[in-house]
């Protein structure tokens, strides 16, 4: 008896190696807030809320994993007292338990990470950066400006996590190579299944990412060109009072989210995922579990 459970276990180890992907993405959710419905979704209830998530995404490529966005990190309750307004608490928040990335994917025995990549210095994008000591972190060069404001203590990137002498920054270089739509565009790893693209407004740098994974399937991590996918339906800008807060450039964000939306019309098999979309990240699973 003893014999066939250890066979059996050898075999769905095996299986469980099997079924790891060659190319791969991963919702890591990091942690949630409650916001009102009307913020979040078009034409939606002051009096209901709708979960928004923190999530950063593991790309899998090979044997090498790079994290888009990072989420909330190990130390985002110093962060949040030390660089939060006080007057923007209430409405910039997020719920206890957190869990950080970084312990998700040692627990999974995922140590090799090789480079975090940003959609935008964010708070709630850029909380996980200290917690990958030595690991290269990639921005649009127009992002760097911010990242070095915040170093001055000026800007809305927080010096608390992106301030330290010590990160590895390292730049995205994009060419004039068209893709799906985009004018310019970076391959990351040179066969066509991860793919970065300029998404500007939000913040001046801040990108998207393609990712095709072994089905054939593709998904677009959008940052925060839009909250939800209704939104992106609908090409409806974020709530007024958030959008003045969080855009830089209103227009040219109204611009992104428009071409996201002609994009899933030419596209309608493309699997879009907005960074906060509870509902859509639902559906697909959460790490350890990969996308289908």
């Amino acid at each position: 008896m003893k014999r066939w459970l250890v066979v059996m276990a050898a075999w769905v180890v095996l299986r469980a190696g099997a079924q790891e992907p060659r190319v791969g993405l991963s919702i890591v959710q990091t942690g949630q807030a409650q916001a009102v419905e009307a913020t979040l979704v078009p034409g939606g209830s002051v009096l209901r809320t709708r979960a928004a998530n923190f999530s950063a995404f593991l790309v899998k490529h090979g044997s090498r994993y790079m994290l888009f966005d990072t989420g909330l990190g190990r130390g985002i309750d110093a962060q949040h007292r030390q660089d939060m307004p006080v007057w923007a608490r209430l409405a910039f928040g997020y719920e206890q338990p957190i869990r950080p990335a970084v312990d998700q994917l040692h627990k999974a025995g995922i140590a090799n990470l090789e480079r975090v990549v940003l959609s935008h210095s964010h708070w709630d994008h850029a909380s996980g950066i200290p917690d990958f000591s030595g690991v290269r972190v990639a921005v649009a060069q127009e992002e760097m400006q911010r990242i070095t404001q915040a170093r001055a203590g000026v800007g809305t990137a927080w010096p608390s996590q992106v301030g330290a002498s010590s990160i590895a920054w390292e730049p995205l270089v994009f060419t004039d190579k068209p893709y799906r739509g985009y004018p310019r565009s970076l391959d990351f790893f040179g066969d066509g299944a991860v793919v970065l693209v300029p998404m500007p407004g939000h913040t001046p740098g801040s990108v998207g990412l393609f990712v095709t994974v072994d089905s054939g399937r593709r998904y677009f991590l959008i940052g925060d060109v839009a909250w939800t996918r209704e939104a992106l339906e609908q090409a409806a800008p974020k709530f007024w009072l958030a959008s003045k807060l969080v855009d830089g450039d209103g227009p040219a964000t109204q611009q992104s989210l428009e071409q996201v939306q002609q994009l899933m019309r030419t596209e309608p098999e493309l699997q879009v995922i907005p960074a906060h979309d509870s509902v859509v990240q639902d559906v697909l699973g959460y790490f350890p579990r990969w996308v289908p």
